[in-house]
């Protein structure tokens, strides 16, 4: 397995530091509003990554996903709805966990909360040992890290050192790229915030102490084998991270950083000014799978931008399609002896597919090799030179690529749950044979219709009909 280490701006090889498991953190949804898809590009892309580590490399995988449910736009969200802030992330967390379902994400191994009392506990020590070791200062209540104490400050964002500003310190949880000055660990709270106290004074977390400590308290001793998050991370979170871990343990704290690029909504920005900013649900109201939506989500490399357009989701449903087509035509075969061909060409694709994937998920080589096998098992169907025990063969491989990619299995699952109780599509379906022995094409075609509003559609083929969602 060879990643991108954003640290090195380069190419590595990769394998898990302690005993086979990777050890990978990534940063998820501050929990102030429904995740966009733009946040599960990112989700998506490490989602794949996560297996291909499992199913390609065959690792063992202690993950992490995190909520941030204490900073200041949840405070504000929670103060605006007049909710506790417990109540208010609570709905948004059961928001993720819902559109992650939909996605066909794989469940982590832990997904914190800020607020837990462990890992509030776990950022005042980190606190502490940063205190001890004179990386900190304190003002009107507050605590700081002191960027002047750690001179490899800025190595993950290449920042200019002339350009930061010693002294100047900033208590936003987010600020300006390049504007590096000291940040906030621990914060003096306002009246009516909600305030801990484990032993570094009455306060709350600042953002960035909330995924170090996480990170240390559940992967264990650095360095931690991954960290993961979008691009748009790298500063100032994940270069405070470095520093504030860095600087408590004396140790590296990740030996690879992996960042996946912005997703563009028809080629500009997403921003709730331009209306582009989409949810799952918004994807769902214009017709369209939440299966295509993972399709297109990963079809690009992690490391380019993607472009999200209507009709590049239209593209992603008929790739998806042609795909579940060929499996469609696999469970037609029958009898028939095996061909050595078959196998090797098979063979050929699983290995160019695994490389491809280990290769920096390269997910263009990687959907070429499935997409090449497609082509070559429909002509070997069309022209009868695919047995049965061959057919058996396709379907492992490409129960094999899916283990990686996550799209048929997400298909098949919503299949199974279609807007029509099966029963009465197969009832409908019986009644709309029956209509058709009998020469009645008009009644035929109206429950053909029926279905199709309710978002059933039939289609015929010589080896009978079969129903899928719109």
């Amino acid at each position: 397995m060879r990643l991108f280490n954003t640290l090195t701006r380069r190419e590595e090889e990769f394998a898990p530091a302690r005993h086979g498991t990777v050890r990978m953190y990534t940063c998820g949804l501050t929990v102030y509003a429904r995740g966009h898809i733009g946040n599960f590009r990112t989700f998506v892309c490490m989602d794949v990554l996560r297996r291909s580590l499992k199913y390609v490399a065959g690792w063992d995988m202690h993950h992490v996903v995190n909520f941030t449910d204490v900073d200041d736009k949840t405070i504000a969200g929670a103060e605006r709805e007049q909710l506790s802030l417990r109540a208010y992330t609570d709905r948004h967390i059961d928001a993720f966990f819902e559109d992650a379902e939909a996605l066909g994400l794989e469940r982590v191994e832990d997904m914190p909360r800020a607020t837990d009392p462990e890992n509030l506990q776990a950022m005042a020590d980190v606190i502490g040992a940063l205190d001890e070791r004179g990386h900190t200062y304190r003002s009107d209540g507050s605590i700081y890290f002191k960027i002047s104490t750690f001179p490899e400050y800025g190595k993950l964002a290449r920042l200019d050192h002339a350009g930061i500003q010693v002294g100047a310190r900033v208590d936003a949880d987010s600020y300006t790229k390049e504007d590096a000055r000291d940040f906030v660990l621990w914060k003096a709270t306002k009246p009516n915030e909600p305030t801990w106290d484990y032993g570094v004074g009455a306060g709350r977390p600042g953002w960035h102490i909330e995924c170090s400590a996480m990170a240390l308290r559940l992967l264990g001793e650095a360095p931690i084998d991954i960290h993961a998050g979008g691009v748009d991370l790298i500063f100032p979170h994940h270069e405070n991270e470095i520093a504030q871990s860095e600087g408590a343990t004396g140790r590296q704290f990740s030996r690879f950083w992996v960042h996946v690029e912005h997703l563009l909504v028809d080629d500009r920005k997403m921003s709730k000014s331009l209306g582009n900013v989409y949810s799952l649900q918004d994807v769902r109201d214009r017709g369209h799978r939440i299966s295509a939506l993972r399709y297109l989500l990963l079809s690009a490399h992690y490391r380019k931008q993607l472009n999200f357009t209507w009709t590049g989701l239209e593209q992603a449903e008929e790739a998806l399609r042609r795909l579940t087509d060929l499996l469609v035509r696999l469970k037609t075969v029958r009898g028939g002896e095996p061909h050595a061909e078959i196998a090797q060409r098979v063979n050929e694709a699983r290995r160019a597919f695994d490389t491809a994937l280990g290769s920096d998920l390269n997910i263009a080589a990687g959907l070429a090799a499935m997409f090449d096998l497609v082509r070559a098992i429909n002509s070997a169907i069309d022209l009868k030179q695919l047995g049965e025990a061959d057919a058996a063969l396709v379907a492992a491989a490409f129960e094999h690529f899916d283990k990686v990619l996550g799209i048929l299995s997400l298909r098949r699952a919503e299949d199974e749950q279609p807007a029509v109780p099966v029963p009465e599509i197969e009832h409908m379906m019986e009644q709309r044979q029956a209509a058709r022995r009998r020469r009645d094409f008009a009644e035929a075609d109206r429950v053909r219709q029926a279905l199709a509003d309710r978002g059933v559609l039939l289609e015929d083929s010589p080896q009978g009909t079969r129903w899928k969602r719109k």
